[in-house]
């Protein structure tokens, strides 16, 4: 047995009984003798609990007893409380509470998001996970808007920070696996932070996000990414929506369809979609709003899906609607996805207006609070509005929960609802104050009620409960005939010199995965490497940065993987290499930016001014005036990246430019006249004096340097190009927690998009 399988196994052992041992010694010698374990989870213990905000029929309901009426703080229901500000709901697995929330200090000059475990019954920490913001839009504190899911095989929790970091843990906060989707993939943020969750359904965890990533996922895209959940490799991504107009944190619902594996979700284009939780295929698609669906979607039957917006109708200048659609029962063949139409409709309610507070479904009832700050009960077979109760002047979030015959609606000025429905009307319970602005909805586990306010988590409880879920069936590989190919990860990006290993499955008809393929043959398109025996990828050490695809073939069947060789230590670009064969909106002769440089194709132009060749921002439209793109892998840390630039404009009029180090903008802000130093603008925004002129080329040199004890200083100099450069830095920036890595960027911003920017002769050096 190898060393390393021995001595994690010695480590871990001891926590396991005899049986599990020696089941787990079979597997892993089963492994070494070279046979595949293809489905280790059955060796995991299962987890029982209120795993996803959802909880466990997806639809905001809770199969639990005996829970308390009464929420008030100071009442005997009351059990405990936890100071931590949050807009997400907890969940909650084998006795522990896990929450996504945020801690400030130094009146607001610090602000760190958290990963919460506390003990379910004490409210007791038992351990924590903190992480910092960076170079996200994010605006007002509104941090901790989304919540964690956990595995039900192995208890491990999930969950994305604001900054788009997707991190996993176990149950004891060891981090597992970390993905950037910022730097990997180009996920957008929003002054809103509403982030969302993750999902998890069989050996995915899903994240989602607005995505501008390159190639066919370069154009804006309200896109689904699922990570083989142990590895944290991505196994396939979804682009299931037209162009967005919104962001969108709708949680993915979970369903079956003619055998196929499926998630229904609201989408920022305003659309409802379907698609293959197994390969990400789009399957069918229905716009029903103007602006983005944030609210969680409900299945009804096996035939109907229910949605609520609070946007403008496609159809209408009102805004807000609940909808219900006939949606097919059949896997559709041929082109997908398929459109769904009003004539697909089955019924629609006008009127209700809500936003991201998500519907419940009970008993034929439908129940959802609304923008006005009511409760309203629709009949789900007919669309018609049996009753409502006015609860609150407004709503924005919150969402209800049904539980032990009531429904507990959290209202956004910080009141508590207990309400029994009746046929005819909603009776008001209980009322309580929770003393702060409320925008998650309740969680409920063994006889206890979770509500997450803006200030602090609050346990309710009426004395020992007993956790009720639902059971899950086993998932059963009915036909081994291998249909289809996925391979592993479906995007990967590596610097020159380095590989990746690449796994191909050999899927059936429906998508589950049969087992590994190790005998296809691979083609390389336009990416500088090969890929040897065993499967893996390896760039040279002087291969051409540049993105592509990877083809594996095995008798008929073809997969295929999206690549990037990206910059490292040890780049340099000058761009005269470049042919300028294409013209622009101002008809000027023109290059696409390196094919690396990630969602920079339609920002970003290679071209020719006063006889150099240099990169300039593309300002055919005001919504890019704006722009960062990344120009190196997402890994790096301690490095030095400069460049020259230069901002059009005159004495009144000039835009900003700058690069980003390790997580930090460092950028010459022309109208200002001054070097500044941010990594999100309300949390470290520092400046210095810079008499920054137009049409004068600078040298702008960053560095990150590291203390070794987690702090670090963020450093920067700049001087005009002509002149001799200076001994001092022009700026130094201490940070007491210091962003250990991340990938080089560019930065412009144009106001009004009048006045361009221009970079040259790039280069990012080692500090080492």
């Amino acid at each position: 047995m190898p060393t390393e399988m021995h001595n994690n196994m010695k480590g871990e052992m001891p926590n396991l009984s005899q049986s599990r041992r020696l089941k787990m010694v079979m597997a892993l010698t089963l492994l070494v003798l070279g046979q595949q374990v293809v489905a280790p989870m059955a060796l995991a213990q299962k987890v029982d609990g209120w795993l996803s905000w959802r909880g466990p029929l997806q639809t905001g309901v809770s199969l639990e007893k005996n829970l308390p009426d009464d929420l008030e703080l100071d009442g005997e229901s009351h059990k405990w409380s936890y100071p931590v500000k949050g807009g997400g709901a907890p969940v909650i697995a084998d006795g522990r509470v896990y929450l996504f929330g945020y801690h400030e200090e130094n009146e607001g000059t610090l602000v760190e998001e958290t990963l919460l475990c506390l003990d379910a019954e004490t409210g007791e920490k038992i351990w924590e996970y903190r992480s910092r913001d960076f170079l996200s839009d994010n605006i007002y504190n509104r941090y901790g808007i989304g919540s964690p899911c956990v595995d039900p095989e192995t208890g491990n929790v999930y969950f994305m920070a604001t900054s788009g970091l997707a991190l996993a843990f176990d149950r004891d906060g060891n981090k597992l696996w970390e993905r950037s989707m910022l730097e990997e993939f180009w996920r957008l943020t929003f002054p809103n932070g509403r982030t969302g969750g993750p999902v998890i359904d069989g050996d995915f965890v899903v994240f989602r996000g607005i995505v501008a990533n390159w190639g066919e996922t370069g154009p804006p895209g309200d896109r689904f990414y699922g990570f083989e959940k142990e590895s944290g490799k991505l196994a396939w991504f979804s682009s299931p929506d037209v162009r967005p107009v919104d962001s969108s944190n709708s949680s993915p619902f979970f369903g079956d369809l003619d055998g196929r594996r499926v998630f229904y979700a609201g989408t920022g284009s305003g659309s409802i979609i379907c698609s293959n939780a197994r390969t990400g295929e789009p399957v069918w698609r229905a716009t029903i709003s103007q602006g983005g669906v944030n609210a969680s979607l409900l299945l009804y039957g096996e035939d109907k899906l229910i949605a609520i917006h609070g946007k403008e109708n496609v159809d209408s200048t009102t805004k807000g609607r609940m909808v219900c659609f006939n949606i097919p029962t059949e896997y559709p063949q041929g082109e997908k996805p398929i459109i769904l139409t009003d004539e697909d409709e089955v019924w629609r309610n006008d009127g209700l207006v809500a936003f991201s507070s998500s519907p419940v479904l009970h008993d034929g009832k439908v129940y959802t609070t609304v923008a006005t700050g009511s409760l309203v009960c629709v009949d789900a077979d007919s669309g018609e509005t049996l009753w409502e109760v006015k609860l609150g002047p407004d709503q924005l979030h919150a969402s209800p929960l049904y539980a032990d015959g009531k429904i507990y609606v959290p209202m956004f000025d910080g009141k508590v609802f207990v309400i029994k429905p009746h046929e005819d009307r909603g009776e008001i319970v209980s009322e309580a104050e929770m003393g702060a602005n409320i925008l998650a909805a309740p969680s409920v586990y063994a006889g206890k009620v979770f509500i997450q306010t803006k200030e602090a988590l609050h346990c309710f409880s009426e004395g020992k409960g007993k956790y009720v879920g639902v059971k899950t069936p086993k998932t059963r590989v009915k036909d081994k005939t291998i249909a289809a190919l996925q391979i592993v990860p479906a995007e990967f990006a590596i610097t020159p010199g380095e590989s990746v290993d690449l796994t191909v499955w050999g899927l059936n008809e429906v998508g589950q995965r049969i087992r590994k393929l190790n005998n296809a043959t691979w083609q390389v398109q336009r990416l500088n490497g090969s890929v040897e025996a065993g499967g893996t990828f390896q760039a040279g050490l002087d291969a051409r940065r540049g993105a592509g695809y990877l083809t594996a073939a095995v008798g008929d069947l073809e997969g295929r993987a999206r690549g990037r060789i990206t910059a490292g230590a040890g780049y340099s670009e000058d761009f005269e290499g470049f042919t300028l064969s294409n013209t622009n909106h101002l008809g000027e002769s023109v290059a696409f930016p390196p094919g690396d440089w990630l969602g920079a194709r339609v920002k970003w132009s290679v071209i020719e001014r006063e006889g150099e060749k240099v990169v300039t921002n593309v300002l055919d439209s005001v919504i890019k005036q704006r722009t960062m793109n990344f120009v190196g892998h997402h890994d790096l840390s301690n490095y030095t990246f400069s460049a020259d630039v230069l901002t059009d404009g005159n004495r009144r009029i000039k835009s900003s430019v700058g690069l980003v180090n390790q997580r930090y903008l460092i950028a010459l802000v022309g109208n200002w006249r001054i070097l500044e130093v941010t990594s999100n603008h309300d949390r470290l925004k520092v400046s210095v004096p810079f008499d920054f002129k137009a049409n004068t080329w600078y040298r702008l040199v960053t560095k990150v340097r590291e203390n070794g004890d987690g702090t670090g200083v963020v450093m920067a100099k700049a001087w005009p190009k002509t002149e001799a450069e200076p001994e001092e830095w022009t700026i130094e920036v201490p940070v007491d927690r210091l962003h250990p890595k991340g990938a080089p960027a560019i930065y412009a911003l144009s106001p009004q998009a009048k006045k361009r920017v221009f970079i040259d002769n790039l280069e990012i050096v080692s500090n080492n």
